[in-house]
């Protein structure tokens, strides 16, 4: 066996088998390119679902983690730390909040704020107790917990993991006359929203309809909570997707690119009149707002703008989607994204479909999964360059014009 069977063997043999990988072995990791044991190099076009926006292994990033190791790396919040206020000052002030609660990884992030909005609705809103319930979209993806799989339409998800969460009202994505319509019960406290759903395959609802969402909110007295675990810190094109349509939400949940994939760090931030509703004890994570994690969160930040990593996303983004547009085969049906979040919808031909798509991408050197069978999401690093763009374009080309 080659070195990469040996592994994925020992994978297979030895660990839980809740993921479907490519056949490839990744040893090694730098801007937009990784390199699997055998010392092939790739364009890693998945970017971790968008938690290296900042590039493998970014030297700032990187530098901040080594020199708070070499002094601290955890306290739990039994106690303060000297790096968790400053953190905590800046990213408040980044993203324009009173305050954050610090957690570890985009899930986690998600059941705060489902905590948050119902001791909120209780404390604030007048919600009977154990009354509250939260509006969701179907075709949602917000994590793995027990809640979440609750609030999902995805069988593979939910199926075999009940009884289920109860309080959680599933609406159509994209669909104002729905959220309306939910929206007349007095018990709804919050609606929580991708503002493009990227599990879901890169879905771009239309134009307006965040902002028809969150004044219809905000008439109703519900909070309006977006998930941008995947579609934050620059990926779309701007800071925030909901930055598209100027809404800025009453909740933000942010994870994966908060550390530009170094260590797991999330976060939940809202102002005062929600965030005060949790008292000492009520909440909390050993490793939430841990030293190392303060560090790295504020350089993968700087990175974002010192970088302009929005403003790249956004330009680069275009020539991706005209560029893919333009190829002539029946197997491209759709392409579709914002900034550099993007799919293309596979329509299969002669039995081949998006899994051998990716794997002969992986043969030609970029790497990209398919999700929900037809469809490839494509997520590059956001640092990558313009040439370095067009030399993946055209490996992506090539391999879907092999299968005409």
């Amino acid at each position: 066996m080659t070195k990469s069977e040996e592994i994925m063997e020992l994978e297979h043999h030895y660990g839980a088998h809740n993921y479907h990988p490519l056949p490839v072995v990744l040893a090694k990791g730098e801007g937009p390119f990784v390199w699997d044991v055998e010392g092939k190099k790739y364009f890693d076009f998945l970017s971790a679902y968008s938690a290296v926006n900042q590039g493998h292994c970014h030297p700032k990033i990187i530098n901040a983690l080594i020199e708070q190791a070499k002094i601290m790396t955890l306290t739990s919040r039994a106690f303060f730390n000297d790096s968790l206020g400053p953190y905590e000052k800046f990213v408040t002030e980044y993203f324009g909040y009173d305050k954050v609660l610090p957690m570890n990884t985009g899930a986690e992030a998600d059941e705060t704020a489902l905590k948050l909005t119902r001791k909120w609705a209780y404390m604030k809103k007048g919600v009977a107790e154990d009354q509250a319930k939260i509006i969701v979209c179907e075709n949602n993806f917000h994590g793995r917990t027990i809640s979440i799989v609750s609030m999902s339409t995805d069988p593979d998800a939910y199926t075999g993991f009940g009884p289920f969460t109860p309080g959680f009202i599933k609406i159509p994505y994209n669909d104002i006359p729905a959220l309306e319509k939910a929206l007349e019960d007095p018990n709804v406290a919050g609606f929580l929203v991708e503002p493009i759903q990227g599990e879901a395959g890169v879905y771009v609802p239309q134009e307006g309809y965040l902002k028809k969402a969150y004044d219809m909110c905000k008439a109703k007295n519900v909070l309006f909570i977006a998930d941008e675990v995947q579609t934050g810190i620059a990926r779309t094109g701007k800071l925030l997707a909901c930055d598209h349509e100027g809404v800025r939400p009453d909740m933000l949940i942010l994870g994966k690119a908060l550390s530009g994939g170094v260590i797991p760090v999330s976060a939940v931030l809202c102002d005062d009149e929600i965030m005060l509703c949790i008292k000492p004890g009520e909440h909390g994570s050993t490793f939430g707002g841990n030293p190392l994690a303060a560090k790295v969160a504020i350089a993968a930040l700087e990175v974002v703008k010192e970088e302009k990593l929005a403003e790249k996303a956004e330009a680069l983004g275009i020539i991706f989607r005209e560029e893919m547009s333009n190829v002539k085969s029946e197997m491209i049906e759709l392409v579709r994204g914002k900034g550099l979040l993007n799919a293309i919808i596979i329509r299969p031909k002669n039995g081949k479909e998006a899994w051998d798509v990716c794997v002969k991408m992986a043969e030609n050197g970029l790497l990209a999964k398919p999700t929900h069978g037809h469809i490839i999401r494509f997520a590059p690093p956001l640092i990558i360059t313009e040439s370095q763009l067009r030399e993946a374009i055209e490996i992506i080309k090539k391999s879907i014009l092999s299968f005409e």
